[in-house]
């Protein structure tokens, strides 16, 4: 069974980048572009980690962490932030919101799967590429 991850990018074309990578690397995905999406979404699905787009249009893509985190029902999944903003100041930021782990847009896929193994593993998931 291959891991469920959700991804929460309002960018359609990165959108569909992420999917297609993630699909090639046997995840399932679920998909949502706001953040009414990504709440129902996690509620749904139980994904088994989360990647998450900071900047969602007007809306702060960090909001979905503190969801995450506040619930006895999802606080264990993983959360990676992937983002544009590149500055170690932002990258901090994230990680203070509850993040596990941040990576830089345009994203380096090798270090994405890093991250995707090794928060898989720190939550129990047995997860091989």
């Amino acid at each position: 069974m291959s891991a469920r991850v959700l991804v929460v990018e309002d960018n359609p074309a990165n959108l569909e980048l992420i999917g297609d990578w993630l699909e090639s690397e046997e995840f399932q995905v679920t998909t949502a572009t706001t953040l009414d999406e990504a709440y129902d979404a996690l509620e749904r699905t139980r994904p088994d980690i989360v990647l998450i787009d900071v900047q969602l249009g007007p809306e702060d893509g960090l909001e979905v962490v503190g969801r995450v985190r506040s619930s006895l029902q999802l606080r264990h999944i993983p959360v990676i932030a992937v983002t544009a903003h590149a500055m170690v100041t932002d990258h901090e930021r994230v990680l203070r919101a509850g993040c596990d782990a941040c990576v830089s847009k345009p994203i380096n896929f090798r270090e994405l799967r890093h991250e995707l193994e090794k928060w898989l593993a720190k939550s129990g998931y047995a997860y091989h590429a």
